[in-house]
C-alpha cells in the first residue's frame, strides 16, 4: 500500500512539476471546448451584425457513403458533427446542430485559425507594416539569425516550406505541437526553433510555421495585439453576430496563431464569405483581392504543393474550391464558382473525408 502511495506521489510530482505536462495530463487531449481552459483576448461583436438570409432548405435528405445510403441528418449526427451549414448567395440552405450545440455555441477553430493568420499577414502588407512575403523573417525576429533563419522568408512560412524541425503531434505530450498548445512562454519557445531542412525545398505542414508568422505579425504591429488588429481589420468590419476570442499561452500573453480562434458557426461562415467575394465585404475591401487570389492559387515554386498555399487547403481537381481546416474536423469550405460556403464543426472527424463531402454537396446542389 505504501509503495502505491509513493508511486502516485512520484507520478504527481513528475506530471505537475511541468505546467505543460500537467495540462496535458489533466485535460487529456484537445477538445472543441478548450476555449474554456486557456486565457483569451475578447473579440467584441458588431453594433450592426450581418445575418445570412434563411433560404429554401435544399440540402439532401439522404447521403450515400461507401455504398450505404442513410438520412443526411443521421449521417451528420453519427459522425461527430456539432454544426453544419450550407450557404449559397448569402442564403442559408441548411443549418443544423447536434449533441446539445446550437447557433450560440462556441467552438474552438484549431488550425482553421491558420487561414485567419494568413489573412492578417495580407492586411499587414496592405497597411505597409510588412513589405513583402519575400522578406526574411529575421528582419522582424533578429534573434533567430543565429539558428540560420536568415534564409527563411514569410512566404516559406505561409506555404509550409520553412524547413523547421517541428513534431506535429497533439497526442505526444513531449511533441512540439503539444508543447505549443499547452505550454506557456510561447514566444520564447518559438524563437528557439531550429531548421531541419533547407528552406524552400519541401512542403511539411507544421504549426510552428504559423506560430512564427504570428510572431512576425506581433513584431510588425508593435504596440497593438494580434487580437486587437484582427478585431479592427476584420472581425468588426465583417459585422459578427457574437463575441469571439483568441486563446493565449498565458494571461496577457501571446495569441496561439496556429490554432485557437473561438467563435460560432455563423461567424466562421462570414470568413468564408469574405474570401468568396475576393476580400470585399459589402463594398469595402478588407483584404486585397490580389492577396486572396495569391493565397488560394496552387504554386509549385520553392517547394510548394498543388493542395496547399498560404495556410489554405486547396482542391487540386477543382481550382474554385479551397478550405480552412482544423483538428477534429473543423472546416470552412468555399466554392467560388458555385458561390457556396459550407461550415462543418465537430468533436471528431468520425472517419469521414469532410472535404469530399463538402465538394460533392457543392457540385450537386440543385
Amino acid at each position: 500500500m505504501k509503495s502505491r502511495v509513493r508511486l502516485l506521489f512520484v507520478l504527481s510530482v513528475l506530471l505537475f512539476s511541468s505546467c505543460q505536462l500537467g495540462r496535458f495530463a489533466w485535460y487529456n487531449f484537445a477538445n472543441i471546448t478548450d476555449h474554456k481552459i486557456f486565457p483569451t483576448r475578447t473579440l467584441t461583436l458588431s453594433d450592426s451584425p450581418f445575418t445570412f438570409f434563411k433560404g429554401k432548405q435544399i440540402a439532401p435528405k439522404t447521403i450515400e457513403i461507401n455504398g450505404k445510403s442513410q438520412s443526411f441528418e443521421a449521417f451528420l449526427k453519427e459522425h461527430k458533427t456539432v454544426a453544419f451549414m450550407v450557404i449559397r448567395n448569402d442564403s442559408i440552405l441548411y443549418e443544423n446542430y447536434f449533441s446539445g450545440y446550437d447557433s450560440s455555441s462556441i467552438v474552438a477553430s484549431f488550425s482553421m485559425a491558420k487561414s485567419y493568420t494568413s489573412a492578417l499577414i495580407g492586411c499587414a502588407i496592405d497597411d505597409g507594416l510588412i513589405l513583402s512575403v519575400n522578406e526574411s523573417i529575421t528582419k522582424y525576429i533578429p534573434e533567430m539569425s543565429k539558428n540560420g533563419f536568415d534564409k527563411v522568408t514569410i512566404k516559406h512560412l505561409l506555404q509550409m516550406t520553412s524547413g523547421i524541425d517541428f513534431n506535429e503531434s497533439y497526442y505526444n505530450p513531449f511533441g512540439d505541437a503539444a508543447t505549443f498548445y499547452y505550454g506557456r512562454q510561447l514566444d520564447k519557445k518559438t524563437i528557439k526553433l531550429k531548421l531541419a531542412k533547407e528552406p524552400g525545398t519541401q512542403f511539411e505542414y507544421t504549426s510552428g510555421s504559423t506560430q512564427l508568422l504570428g510572431l512576425v505579425l506581433s513584431r510588425a504591429l508593435k504596440t497593438e495585439s494580434i487580437t486587437q488588429y484582427f478585431e479592427r481589420k476584420l472581425w468588426k468590419p465583417m459585422n459578427m453576430e457574437f463575441e469571439g476570442s483568441w486563446s493565449l499561452d498565458k494571461k496577457n500573453g501571446m495569441e496561439k496563431t496556429f490554432c485557437c480562434l473561438n467563435a460560432r458557426a455563423r461567424d466562421f461562415a462570414k470568413f468564408g464569405r469574405l474570401y468568396l467575394n475576393n476580400g470585399n465585404w459589402n463594398g469595402t475591401q478588407l483584404v486585397s483581392s490580389a492577396w486572396v487570389v495569391e493565397s488560394t492559387k496552387a504554386d509549385s515554386s520553392e517547394g510548394g504543393v498543388p493542395y496547399y498555399k498560404y495556410q489554405w487547403w486547396l482542391e487540386p481537381d477543382n481550382i474554385n474550391q479551397y478550405c480552412a481546416q482544423g483538428h477534429l474536423g473543423q472546416y470552412v469550405f468555399v466554392d467560388k464558382e458555385k458561390k457556396i460556403i459550407i461550415v462543418r464543426l465537430g468533436s471528431g472527424y468520425g472517419n469521414v473525408d469532410w472535404t469530399y463531402v463538402a465538394s460533392s454537396l457543392a457540385q450537386n446542389l440543385p
